[in-house]
C-alpha cells in the first residue's frame, strides 16, 4: 500500500468512525446513560449521598484470610486497580479535549455524569461481586460472568468479553500510550517511537508478573501520582480563587447555551462533557466490575460502595481541578492545540516553562497505570472466554505490541476509536444492568438492614430470595470463611 492509498484507507476508517460515534452518542448513548442514573439514582433511594460516609469506612477494610493463611486482595486494592484504569489520559488530555471542543459548558455534563453515574456504578459492582467466581486464591467477575450467570446468556457474556479485551487491552491501551509519548514529545523533543518501545518493555515486564504484581504496583502509583498532581493543581486554584467564582459562572453559562466561548454550542457541551466523563469515570460502561469482583469483602454491596467513590474521585476532585488550571488560562481558545499539549501549556502558565517537564511525568504515571488496569480487563475477561496460558500469553504480546503502535498514532483517531468501543461496551452493559439492576437494590436493602440493626453486614445467597448462579456466596462458603 503506498502513500496515496494509505491515506484513503486511514480518511475511510476515520469518516466510518466518526459516524458511528455521531449515531450512537446522540441517539442511544446520552438517553441510556443519563435516564439509566437517574433511574438507579432513585431506586436506590439516593445511595451515593446516604452512603458518601461509609464508602471511606469500607475501603479501608482488610480482606479475609484463607485456610493458607493468605490474604486476598482488599478494597483498597480492588478500587487502586479500578482507579489505575480511570485515572489516566481522560483526567488530563480527555478534559482538555472536552473544553477545547465543546467549550467550558461541558466540564458541567462531566459533573453530571458524574454524579447520577456513581449510582450506577454501586449496580455494576454489586452485580460484579454477587456474581464473582474463585480464581485459585483470588476471584475473577464482571459483566460477562453476570451476563452468563444471571441471564443464563453465555454467548453475550462471550461478546463482551470479546468486546471489552478489544477495547480496554488494545483501544484504549493505545490512548494511553499516545499521550505518554505526546507529553514526551513536548517537553523533550523526544521521538515518539523510543517512548513506545520504552513503554512497551516495562509493561511486558508487569503483564507477565500476573494481578498480584498488578495490585501491588497500582497501590503505590496511583495515591502517590494523584496526590502530587492535585497538590499542583489545588495550588493553582488557591492561588488565583479570585478568579475561580468567574470561572464557574463561565461553566454554568456555557453548559446550558447562554454564553459560548468555544466550541459548538450546547449540544457539542453535552456530547463531549458525556463522553470525556465515561472515559474518565467509566461508571456504566462495564469496566470497572472487573476490579471490583476481586476484592475479597464479606457483603457485595461494600464493593459497590467503593466503587462509587471511585467515580466522585476521578470526575469530581480530579477532573474538576485539571479543568480549573485550563480555565483560568484562554490556552483552550488557540488554535491548532489539542489533548494534553492543552493541559501543558497551561500549566506552564502558572507554574513556569518547567510545569510541561512535570507534567510529562506525571502523564507517565496516570497513562501508565491505567495500561496496567487496561491489560487486566482484557486479561479477566479472556479468561472467562476460554483459560489457556498460550491464549493468554498471545494476548500479553498483543497488547504490548498496540502500546508501541499507540505512541505513535495520531491523536484524532484514537480517541475517535475509544468513544466508539466505549460506546458499544457502556450499551450492552447497560441494557443487562437495567435488568439486573433489582437484584442489586436487594442487595443493597440487606446491607443496610444489617447495618440498621448494627451488625457487621455479611452476605450469604439465601439472604436473596430466588437469588441463583452464585460461586462464592454459598451459606456453607461463608462459615467456612469465617472459620
Amino acid at each position: 500500500m503506498n502513500g496515496d492509498e494509505q491515506n484513503v484507507f486511514v480518511s475511510a476508517v476515520e469518516w466510518f468512525v466518526g459516524a458511528a460515534n455521531d449515531l450512537l452518542w446522540t441517539y442511544v448513548l446520552i438517553a441510556l446513560l443519563l435516564g439509566l442514573g437517574v433511574y438507579f439514582t432513585v431506586r436506590s433511594n439516593f445511595v451515593q449521598f446516604r452512603y458518601f460516609g461509609e464508602m471511606f469506612k469500607v475501603i479501608t477494610e482488610k480482606s479475609t484470610i484463607t485456610k493458607e493463611g493468605k490474604r486476598g486482595i482488599s478494597s483498597f486494592q480492588a478500587f487502586t486497580i479500578s482507579t489505575a484504569s480511570r485515572v489516566g489520559t481522560g483526567n488530563l488530555a480527555g478534559v482538555a479535549l472536552a473544553v477545547s471542543i465543546g467549550g467550558p459548558g461541558a466540564v458541567f455534563w462531566m459533573w453530571l455524569i458524574a454524579i447520577i453515574g456513581a449510582a450506577t456504578a454501586f449496580i455494576e459492582s454489586t452485580l460484579a461481586q454477587v456474581y464473582k467466581v474463585r480464581d485459585g486464591e483470588n476471584f475473577r467477575g464482571g459483566p460477562a460472568y453476570y451476563m452468563e450467570k444471571a441471564l443464563n446468556a453465555r454467548w453475550l457474556g462471550i461478546s463482551f468479553a470479546i468486546l471489552i479485551t478489544l477495547c480496554f487491552g488494545f483501544i484504549f491501551n493505545m490512548v494511553q500510550a499516545n499521550t505518554i509519548s505526546h507529553a514526551f514529545e513536548n517537553a523533550y523533543d523526544i521521538n515518539r517511537a523510543v517512548v513506545g518501545v520504552v513503554l512497551a518493555a516495562v509493561a511486558g515486564v508487569i503483564f507477565f508478573g500476573g494481578v498480584k504484581r498488578i495490585a501491588k504496583v497500582t497501590q503505590i502509583v496511583v495515591p502517590v501520582m494523584a496526590l502530587i498532581y492535585l497538590v499542583f493543581a489545588i495550588g493553582i486554584s488557591i492561588a488565583n480563587i479570585t478568579e475561580l467564582p468567574g470561572v464557574i459562572r463561565l461553566i454554568f453559562a456555557n453548559a446550558f447555551g447562554l454564553e459560548e466561548v468555544v466550541g459548538g454550542g450546547i449540544g457539542a457541551a453535552i456530547m463531549q462533557g458525556i463522553r470525556r466523563g465515561l472515559f474518565s469515570n467509566e461508571a456504566g460502561m462495564g469496566s470497572v466490575p472487573n476490579a471490583a469482583a476481586t476484592a475479597d469483602v464479606k457483603h457485595p454491596a461494600k464493593q459497590g460502595l467503593v466503587q462509587s467513590l471511585g467515580v466522585f474521585v476521578d470526575t469530581l476532585i480530579i477532573c474538576t481541578a485539571t479543568a480549573f488550571v485550563i480555565l483560568l488560562t484562554d490556552v483552550y481558545t488557540m488554535e491548532g492545540q489539542e489533548g494534553i499539549a492543552i493541559t501543558q501549556m497551561a500549566l506552564s502558565e502558572h507554574m513556569g516553562g518547567w510545569a510541561v517537564s512535570f507534567l510529562a511525568i506525571a502523564i507517565l504515571l496516570f497513562a501508565f497505570s491505567s495500561i496496567i488496569g487496561n491489560y487486566y480487563y482484557g486479561e479477566t475477561n479472556m479468561e472467562f472466554v476460554k483459560k489457556n496460558k498460550v491464549l493468554i500469553n498471545v494476548y500479553r504480546s498483543l497488547v504490548i505490541i498496540m502500546v508501541f503502535f499507540g505512541a505513535l498514532a495520531e491523536i484524532s483517531l484514537v480517541w475517535n476509536m475509544a468513544d466508539l468501543f466505549m460506546g458499544l461496551m457502556a450499551v450492552m452493559n447497560l441494557i443487562v444492568i437495567a435488568i439486573l439492576g433489582k437484584l442489586a437494590i436487594s442487595v443493597l436493602k440487606d446491607y443496610g438492614e444489617q447495618r440498621k440493626a448494627k451488625k457487621e453486614p455479611v452476605f450469604t445467597a439465601d439472604r436473596i430470595e430466588g437469588l441463583k448462579g452464585t460461586e462464592c456466596w454459598e451459606p456453607e462458603t461463608e462459615k467456612e470463611q469465617a472459620k
